[in-house]
């Protein structure tokens, strides 16, 4: 699962990370990025741009955009066979840009918020899968985010997670690579000691917070006593 992330970086980051890469826009930071928000990806349809679509999946078919708002993950076991998004994943992959995302640990019986990012401090790169609708003048472009079972850092704290694509051969393989074969290759668990991980405040629970304030590390539950 990954219900919420943020993405808070500069030009010369993503230049960096992402070769080649035309940004054309001023960049507009979030910390707090949640369903139904639009979120920057890098799309097959146009790798070299940096574009924003909604997060949420909204199939062609569907008769009511708010569809989306359950469609923000896809299961990598399952892709290629649910209705929703088999058309998307053997035509249309992006890469989901983003510097972390959150993730709930239960602690005592306390939901407790936590920041996951690349252990280097690079971006992180998630695979995605993006859809156009179009309906009562209504274009939509969204997307979804594909995850799998954890690595060993995540196992704590979730049982699913992001497929990350870090390297740039990866990238470049998820946005051009159509077959059945392509992409069962790429649908893997991401190695362990990629990602690092801290506590954050209650407050990323609100969609309504928003800051830098949300990145900063909070006592974890317990350390008060030891």
């Amino acid at each position: 699962m990954c219900g919420r992330y943020s993405f808070s970086t500069d030009e010369k980051k993503l230049k960096d990370q992402l070769k080649g890469l035309d940004v054309g826009q001023t960049l507009e930071i979030n910390f707090n990025i949640a369903p139904t928000q639009n979120a920057y990806v890098v799309a097959d349809d146009n790798p070299r741009t940096l574009q924003q679509m909604r997060w949420g999946l909204v199939p062609f078919w569907a008769k009511d955009l708010k569809i989306g708002s359950r469609m923000i993950n896809a299961r990598s076991e399952t892709i290629l066979t649910k209705p929703a998004f088999r058309n998307a994943i053997r035509k249309r992959h992006c890469l989901v840009v983003a510097d972390s995302f959150y993730e709930w640990k239960k602690i005592d019986g306390k939901k407790i918020p936590y920041r996951i990012l690349p252990s280097n401090n690079d971006l992180l790169i998630m695979a995605g899968i993006w859809e156009t609708w179009k309906k009562e003048g209504k274009l939509i472009r969204s997307f979804s985010i594909l995850t799998c079972p954890p690595n060993q850092e995540m196992e704590s704290i979730h049982n699913r997670m992001p497929i990350l694509l870090q390297e740039t051969d990866l990238q470049q393989a998820w946005l051009e690579d159509k077959s059945e074969e392509g992409i069962q290759s790429l649908l893997r668990i991401p190695e362990d000691g990629l990602l690092k991980m801290y506590p954050v405040s209650t407050q990323v629970n609100s969609v309504r917070n928003n800051g830098a304030h949300l990145h900063d590390q909070v006592m974890e539950q317990g350390d008060l006593f030891g």
